[in-house]
């Protein structure tokens, strides 16, 4: 059984009539919004927000009706996936290196579910590559700073060119290995002038939704229930 899509469908039944929802961004995103494209074939009326233009290019493609941001005042539920999520629910997210759109969508919904795998599920954030966004001008001497506090950067590459976000800026991965105090890191990265935007997810999500064999985890702060 495929746990991201056994979570990613779960996560539809979370998604109401009239609600306007906001799409995340990867794979595990994309089982979702397979299953929400059938649903809205079904009579679901929804209208969608998008974090790239990789999902709302899948999404159009399926007949899910995307709105710009600022065409709506609120979003009631976002649906997105996480590269890591410890026993706080933190996460680390960007892998798909859509992590500025996807803070800016989390920041403005009332409900933010994430749908991952169990392998995604972690003591402590870290082994993962954390992802920070950052402007052009000046990244490789940001890059420098970085290397001498022991963040070990490296540049997000795409074959033989450095990848660029959808906001025209580069990633840069750290290797940090293990994160005790996600909140305080990601104050401290974003200290450092030409940061936009850091991975770390701390305190945003309600519910993760996670994938675990053939069964489905609904984890919240407060309860764990398996189905």
């Amino acid at each position: 059984m495929n746990e991201k899509k056994i979570a990613a469908e779960h996560a539809v039944d979370y998604i109401e009539d009239g609600m306007i929802v906001g799409l995340g961004t990867g794979s595990t995103v994309a089982f979702m919004l397979n299953k929400l494209s059938q649903r809205v074939k079904s009579g679901l009326n929804i209208t969608a927000v998008s974090t790239s233009a990789a999902t709302t290019k899948l999404a159009t493609s399926l007949g899910i009706k995307i709105l710009m941001l600022s065409e709506v005042d609120e979003i009631d539920l976002t649906i997105d996936g996480a590269d890591e999520v410890d026993e706080n629910l933190n996460g680390i997210k960007g892998g798909g290196g859509a992590l500025l759109y996807e803070k800016i969508i989390a920041s403005n919904s009332k409900k933010n579910i994430w749908i991952v795998d169990s392998t995604k599920l972690v003591k402590t954030l870290g082994n993962f590559p954390l992802p920070i966004e950052v402007v052009q001008f000046g990244s490789t001497h940001l890059c420098v700073k970085l290397e001498s506090k022991g963040y070990k950067p490296t540049f997000r590459q795409i074959g033989a060119t450095r990848f660029i976000t959808d906001n025209n800026n580069y990633i840069v991965d750290l290797r940090i290995e293990k994160i005790e105090d996600p909140v305080g890191l990601d104050i401290k990265l974003k200290k450092f002038a030409g940061v936009v935007e850091t991975g770390l997810f701390c305190n945003v999500v309600d519910i993760v939704i996670a994938g675990i064999g053939n069964k489905v985890e609904v984890i919240n702060k407060k309860k764990r229930e398996q189905t």
